[in-house]
């Protein structure tokens, strides 16, 4: 299959290069565009839901059972102190309910998207060390390492700069999930699963 897909990039690359009309060039991405969907490579737009999952898929693999060496839970690695916010005491049917582990997702970015609302006003749009701060980079960069440890990384011009257990840096994941359109969220300080 990829090598299909690498075959009709070629061929498409070539067409264009060579002298043809624009309806040959139409017609050759009309039949490339055919042949790619064939593959069933999966498409996700930089909406909310592509957010959620490459989170998922960087903290766990999309794995809703997980648990670390650190003791975080589930699809979207959560904190045990976290999961008391939201009332959730039982971890052992934390893990066995996605729709939970979901639910909690969300309510953990309105309440991060409230604690970190003044923040996103004045910093979204500017270059810290070279990145570009947006919206979704910092609510992924609160969740990994907190909405406070946020604060501190923008105020400081990124001189605070946290790292977890495994030493993955705020800054990354600030880089990492920036482009995704999260409008969706809104900021809730009392968000509940």
């Amino acid at each position: 299959m990829i090598k299909k897909f690498f075959l009709y990039s070629a061929i498409l690359f070539l067409f264009v290069g060579a002298n043809t009309s624009k309806n040959d060039i139409e017609e050759t991405d009309t039949a490339f565009l055919r042949e790619v969907s064939k593959l069933n490579i999966p498409y996700l737009q930089n909406n909310f839901v592509a957010f959620k999952e490459a989170i998922a898929y960087k903290e766990s693999r999309g794995n809703y059972t997980i648990v670390n060496t650190l003791g975080y839970l589930g699809k979207y690695q959560f904190g045990r102190n976290t999961l008391v916010r939201f009332k959730i005491h039982n971890t052992r049917d934390f893990l066995q309910n996605p729709e939970l582990q979901e639910e909690a997702f969300i309510a953990l970015c309105k309440i991060n998207k409230w604690i970190l609302r003044k923040d996103i006003n004045r910093f979204v749009g500017k270059k810290i060390n070279g990145i570009e701060i947006t919206e979704s980079g910092i609510l992924a960069a609160a969740h990994l390492a907190g909405a406070g440890n946020v604060k501190k990384f923008l105020r400081s011009n990124g001189i605070n700069c946290f790292s977890d257990g495994y030493g993955s840096k705020l800054s990354t994941y600030l880089r990492k999930f920036a482009g995704y359109d999260v409008s969706i969220i809104q900021a809730n300080k009392k968000a509940r699963v």
